[in-house]
């Protein structure tokens, strides 16, 4: 399993994101995609992030497959209209002392 996060730009004359996105992230979800679970980091409003975890056989295909979902998201919702969808990638996490 792979945790991508999807980091969004709300439109030039701003706005924050539905309360339901998450329920709106799955329904633009196929089976294919993988798609396990999905948080929300809604702040600051101006920068949020999508989580969501996805299972495949791998990092790129998990990047390219939670990019499709958001892709399909901006595009079918109206009240995302504006949205843009800048990168969908794994986190670098770093451990201290490591």
């Amino acid at each position: 399993m792979y945790l991508v996060h999807a980091h969004l730009r709300p439109p030039a004359s701003g706005g924050e994101l539905p309360s339901d996105v998450r329920a709106l992230v799955y329904g633009c979800a196929r089976p294919e995609d993988g798609v396990e679970h999905v948080s929300v980091h809604g702040d600051p409003p101006s920068a949020p992030v999508l989580g969501l975890f996805l299972v495949d056989d791998s990092l790129a295909r998990a990047e390219a497959s939670a990019a499709a979902v958001c892709a399909r998201l901006l595009a079918s919702r109206p009240e995302l209209s504006g949205w843009t969808l800048l990168r969908a990638e794994a986190p670098l996490i770093v451990l201290e002392g490591q």
